[in-house]
């Protein structure tokens, strides 16, 4: 995958994620195994946060899509279970507290670290603005 969002609720292959430049996998590890089955050459295993634990402690600059874990793979759950009638989206919705805690997020470490530079370079541009909009206040004010 080199872009995109995908919630993996059964079980994968050996070797997922070799080639995975960018985007988000979310997959559903019901038995803790799903590890041995990953290439982490290239991306790192973390836990799905609750909205809250991950608004308190992971940057928001390396959020994918500026949206919250949780609330991204809830929504490809609710989606996937409105189009479709999945009794297995069903489930884990209806058990969302312990099914999220199954949950193992796959995050490209490339695409981890091009979001901070991007957020970097947003945030240096939305400084710079504000002080050229002051400095311009200033020189309209001192005519």
């Amino acid at each position: 995958m080199t872009g995109g969002t995908v919630a993996v609720l059964g079980k994968t292959g050996r070797n997922f994620a070799a080639g995975m430049s960018g985007g988000v996998a979310y997959v559903y590890d019901e038995d803790g195994s799903f590890a041995s089955r990953c290439n982490t050459a290239m991306v790192s295993l973390e836990p799905v946060l609750s909205a809250k634990d991950q608004e308190a402690t992971v940057d928001k600059a390396v959020w994918h899509r500026g949206q919250t874990d949780e609330a991204q793979l809830k929504k490809l759950l609710e989606e996937h279970n409105r189009w479709t009638g999945s009794k297995r989206a069903r489930e884990l919705l209806d058990h969302w507290a312990t099914a999220r805690g199954k949950f193992v997020k796959v995050f490209p470490n490339e695409y981890k670290r091009a979001l901070g530079e991007i957020h970097a370079r947003q945030t240096a541009a939305a400084a710079t603005g504000k002080a050229q909009g002051s400095a311009k206040k200033a020189v309209a004010a001192a005519k």
